[in-house]
């Protein structure tokens, strides 16, 4: 096969086909996103932060999570929630759980905790708050920013796509992808791809398999369109590295790049089953009535494991484990009517509602041995023991019972006013949100415990301002929402038990956007204010809890994405966020940085196309500045800085294009601490050592 390309290339059509399929593989970030109550929106129309990367790049990168796809971008960086294989996202200095990843614009539709990128024609990236745009997300998070997941469609021109790949060290899989359209004038659309890969990864004994598959239907005509989504997915991780507890004044050294110090009976199984609908009417030229709604059915359970290092120097450790068994069925329903009026000056009525219904069941049986005492264990050399004995089970591990039901239920209206040609662009919006949270108690059968039910109402104000062609300005304040805190159940708390309503954090923001040259250069500069409750003095020995204390976010990112010259693309930027607390608790950590916030990030990544060869060339460096680790600030992790390296090649065999692969994330196999962002405990994530990934794909 490789030796094709020197006899066709006296050959006008193999030329051209690697041309074409160079183009076609050509990763790219683009400004647009779907902006929920807003609708799909070009970023310079919108006074709003957005992105989204295409499905080429996930074809490109062989990402295995949607964290690895979000590596990518310079304002984000990826950790993980709990002992388990959670992957939460910190943008602005906030968390984004995995729970709240939109899925084609709804909530809690997306499979939970790992997302294999496969099925997914863009991963879209909102900065900043979002409670108008979305609602409240339903896990309390995406406060400083939101991420919405495209599933594929079917396209103008048919595709016929087999992808075989490794991952070092062990780890094999492949893909299919096939896209048809189908009437007179393509008025019925197919799309199937499916993925599969198992093997061992780079960690030593860490154990990999995924299986998703995803169906994608659609029909229309010149006023009626009809979507219809079908996904599954099932991700095993076995010996997965999991997050370090630190109990000691100093951090201790980072193991080898590819030290596993998890016991090898650790396990996460996760299984999800979703889909989603959706039907649009044009009511005219310039209006429009949407419906769409989705479901998701998961399943879940594993064993996970904990450690806490009790000596830096020698990396004498304490270990523990959990086991979860875990269900969630899920729906979500969004309505809305668009309409659009005016010449002269324009008006854009956005009018709508939203629902989401979340039933959660689980259990828990902590697996610590007599007396909580775990077993004793190493990060530089950890023993191989048997699984301890249940100290503490909460719950029904053979058939969990519901422990909470969620149902989040909102309605919006929004108009934005177009000036000058649509030059400046004013947007007013309101959104009426109602969460109602039932508790159920783990210990007494699944008895109701409690009932949260508060409402709140969020608004927005933008304005975007066009002076010339390319150049976009813009301003917003925006709210995110999440659920408000309980007082104490404490006798010396004067309000113990007290049910705040939803906490608003508020986000004031200026940006610009400049497309010219090939490039998309976008500025902001933000700030977000996240209200924290604590207990205060009340005199005579008595408390009073409130929400008295606040934790300010404020920064300035920089992104560049483009072509500026012909075979030449950019993905890179810059994010500076200052995370400090503020009316702190007696003033004790006051002005200290938030915990797992780095100063600075920076991303640089570049796609070179080797003139007609057939040859693109591709680099990548991340780039993360000082963490603190816990919230009085004794303990930092250093800045860190890795180099991924890669190359593509295209070739023609039988007139088809085939594209080889080969990428090195990690090229100097660099130990570090990757993250300390967790809001329970000072734990460290440990960065992923060197790891090689081929593929070959074939179109036909």
């Amino acid at each position: 096969m490789l030796a094709l390309p020197v006899a066709a290339q006296a050959q006008d059509a193999p030329d051209q086909i690697v041309v074409s399929a160079q183009r076609t593989n050509a990763t790219a970030v683009t400004g647009q996103g779907d902006l929920g109550a807003l609708g799909n929106k070009m970023a310079e129309d919108v006074p709003f932060t957005v992105r989204s990367y295409n499905e080429a790049l996930i074809l490109n990168q062989q990402p295995q999570t949607l964290g690895q796809v979000l590596d990518n971008d310079p304002t984000l960086r990826t950790s993980y929630g709990f002992g388990n294989a959670s992957e939460q996202f910190v943008i602005r200095g906030f968390a984004l759980y995995g729970d709240d990843v939109g899925l084609n614009g709804l909530y809690g539709i997306a499979p939970r905790q790992l997302i294999a990128p496969e099925l997914f024609e863009s991963v879209q990236v909102l900065n900043g708050a979002s409670a108008f745009l979305n609602g409240a997300a339903p896990g309390g998070s995406s406060i400083g920013g939101s991420v919405n997941l495209q599933l594929k469609r079917a396209h103008d021109a048919p595709l016929n796509r087999v992808t075989a790949g490794y991952t070092s060290d062990s780890h094999f899989g492949g893909s299919v992808d096939l896209s048809r359209r189908f009437g007179a004038d393509g008025e019925f659309g197919v799309r199937v791809n499916g993925a599969f890969r198992s093997g061992d990864v780079a960690v030593d004994g860490e154990f990999r398999r995924t299986m998703t598959l995803g169906a994608a239907l659609d029909w229309h005509d010149d006023n009626t369109r009809l979507f219809l989504d079908l996904g599954y997915q099932k991700v095993e991780v076995k010996g997965l590295r999991p997050k370090v507890t630190i109990s000691t004044p100093t951090i201790p050294a980072v193991p080898s790049a590819s030290a596993n110090h998890a016991q090898p009976w650790t396990y996460t199984t996760l299984r999800d089953l979703f889909g989603a609908v959706r039907f649009e009417q044009d009511l005219g030229a310039d209006a429009m009535l949407y419906v769409t709604g989705g479901a998701r059915d998961g399943s879940e359970q594993g064993i996970y494991g904990g450690i806490t290092v009790l000596d830096a120097a020698s990396g004498a450790a304490n270990g523990n484990a959990l086991y979860v068994p875990r269900t969630d069925n899920n729906e979500a329903l969004q309505a809305g009517l668009r309409v659009k009026l005016g010449k002269a000056v324009t008006q854009e009525f956005n009018f709508g509602g939203s629902a989401v219904w979340q039933v959660n069941r689980n259990a828990f049986d902590f697996l610590y041995g007599p007396g909580f005492a775990g077993f004793a264990t190493n990060i530089y050399d950890a023993p191989v023991v048997d699984i301890l004995a249940s100290a503490f089970v909460g719950g029904d591990l053979a058939h969990p019972f519901p422990v909470s039901r969620t149902r989040l239920l909102s309605a919006f209206a929004s108009d934005t006013v177009g000036l000058w040609e649509d030059r400046i662009l004013i947007t007013g919006g309101l959104r009426l949100q109602d969460i109602r949270v039932k508790s159920y108690n783990y210990y007494n059968g699944g008895q109701l415990d409690g009932v949260y039910k508060k409402s709140a109402l969020t608004p927005v104000v933008g304005l975007v301002v066009k002076p010339v062609a390319g150049v976009s300005l813009f301003a917003n304040r925006i709210e995110a929402l999440q659920q408000g805190p309980t007082a104490p159940i404490d006798a010396t708390v004067i309000n113990s038990g007290q049910v705040f309503g939803p906490i608003k954090s508020t986000q004031y923001e200026v940006g610009g956007k400049l497309r010219a040259g090939g490039f998309d250069i976008g500025l902001s500069l933000f700030r977000i204010d996240l209200p924290v409750g604590y207990s205060v003095d009340a005199g005579n020995g008595l408390k009073r809890f409130g929400l008295f204390g606040e934790q300010r976010n404020k920064g300035i990112e920089f992104t560049v994405n483009g072509e500026p010259v012909k075979g030449l693309r950019l993905i890179g930027g810059a994010s500076v966020v200052d995370a400090k607390l503020r009316k702190t608790s007696g003033g004790v950590n006051q002005g200290n940085r938030a915990v797992g916030v780095p100063e600075w990030t920076a991303n640089a990544g570049a796609e070179w196309d080797v003139a007609t060869t057939g040859l693109t060339l591709t680099g990548r460096i991340v780039h993360t500045g000082k963490q603190a680790v816990n919230v009085a600030n004794t303990l930092e992790l250093p800045k860190w800085t890795r180099f991924d390296l890669g190359a593509r090649y295209v070739l023609v065999a039988a007139d088809k294009p085939v594209t080889l692969r080969f990428g090195v994330d990690n090229v100097a196999n660099k130990r570090y601490w990757a993250s300390a962002f967790d809001v329970f405990s000072a734990a460290l994530l440990q960065g992923q050592p060197r790891t090689f990934k081929a593929s070959a794909s074939i179109a036909f």
